[in-house]
């Protein structure tokens, strides 16, 4: 999907269209909706806070704004860009509707589709009829008419033989693009681009790249394989040979079970475990009650609980713990997060927090819970 929660919002604020947006404010930077029916609108020249963005629209992306960029350095380059805040709710309504509106013109039974987000999705269309002819033109032209028609927004496709060239052709003719793609076509649209936008490729791979003198794509694939495996192990040696020459052999995967859940937020300015005390507790609590709710929204239990702290100069430490028995429950989950704390330095201001639940099993195939005395608890410092 195009700038998908951006867009979103465009519908809900269509005055808005065609100027510079950001989403990732709070709820501090709600529209303000006027006696005369207009709205007054958040402006991120005025933000103050350790917030990053979600999503922007293209024409704030025009600026140098894009995704996780910190709010305070988006609003050096585009101060007068609109601030709206994030409405997961909505992203979320949005994102069934567009992935329904797909499997209505795919059709096979079950259609097969593999979600990749809130935003994304990979199809097999192999048994389409006639995907031989047109090299399957016709279903993705089908595909961003029903998507438009059912939500109102705009899609980019790219159609390819595998999952690595299809994203990377998603990405060319954006926004509103359809992109049909064969190995063929790799030396022309695909060597020119940067290494980086192969997927699987991040910032600390790319830059150890460029600093061996590759920048794109093409001189990749031109790297000698044994080369890649000396500076890079075998196995990822192997595979940035293979993703440069376009070869990737991963199956559309229709199901899949998540590995954990996790929530975690960036305060608007530092906490100090000591000073702040209390509304680090509070801050605690809720991430442990929101992560308990997606547990049970979602059906699992799990056994290990983790916790993340992100200090004022940007260290992160992690600890876990693993209980006998899996749990979705906001209690259990807050005793083994705070068990976490008391092993963790709390003695510099914190930038960030989070709890995460891992080790998940279904709820359903999960054992009967014996219900044991819970070990003795010493209160952590979160406490009050």
């Amino acid at each position: 999907m195009d700038a998908f929660y951006a867009s979103v919002e465009l519908l809900r604020y269509p005055d808005l269209k065609g100027q510079p947006v950001v989403i990732g404010g709070g709820r501090r930077h709600q529209p303000e909706l006027l006696p005369d029916g207009t709205r007054r609108y958040a402006i991120l020249r005025h933000y103050a806070g350790r917030g990053v963005i979600t999503t922007a629209t293209y024409a704030a992306r025009a600026f140098g704004v894009n995704s996780g960029m910190g709010l305070m350095k988006a609003a050096a380059l585009a101060p007068d860009a609109v601030l709206l805040p994030i409405d997961f709710d909505e992203y979320r309504r949005y994102s069934r509707l567009f992935k329904a509106a797909v499997a209505e013109v795919v059709g096979t039974d079950p259609p097969v589709i593999e979600d990749r987000g809130v935003d994304e999705i990979y199809i097999d269309l192999s048994a389409q009829p006639g995907v031989e002819v047109d090299r399957g033109e016709a279903v993705a032209r089908a595909i961003k008419a029903r998507v438009l028609e059912r939500t109102g927004l705009s899609c980019s496709i790219g159609v390819t033989p595998n999952k690595l060239l299809s994203k990377l052709a998603s990405e060319l003719d954006k926004p509103d693009g359809l992109t049909l793609l064969g190995h063929d076509d790799i030396p022309a649209r695909i060597w020119p681009l940067p290494a980086r936008r192969i997927n699987g490729i991040g910032p600390k791979s790319a830059a150890r790249l460029e600093a061996l003198g590759i920048r794109s794509i093409g001189e990749l694939a031109a790297a000698d394989p044994a080369w890649l495996v000396t500076q890079f192990g075998a196995h990822y040696g192997r595979w940035l040979h293979e993703a440069a020459h376009g070869r990737d052999e991963r199956a559309v995967v229709t199901h899949s079970e998540p590995v954990s859940l996790s929530r975690e937020t960036t305060f608007d300015r530092d906490l100090h475990p000591r000073t702040d005390r209390a509304v680090l507790s509070g801050i605690f609590t809720r991430l442990c009650e929101q992560v308990a709710d997606d547990l049970q929204r979602k059906g699992y239990v799990g056994r290990t609980i983790g916790l993340k702290l992100r200090y004022e100069d940007f260290r992160t430490v992690t600890r876990d713990l693993t209980l006998p028995q899996a749990t979705a429950d906001a209690a259990e989950i807050r005793r083994a997060a705070g068990l976490c704390l008391k092993r963790t330095p709390l003695d510099r201001r914190l930038r960030l927090l989070g709890v995460r639940v891992g080790k998940l099993e279904r709820l359903a195939d999960a054992p009967p819970r014996i219900h044991e005395p819970l070990a003795p608890y010493t209160a952590s410092l979160f406490e009050h």
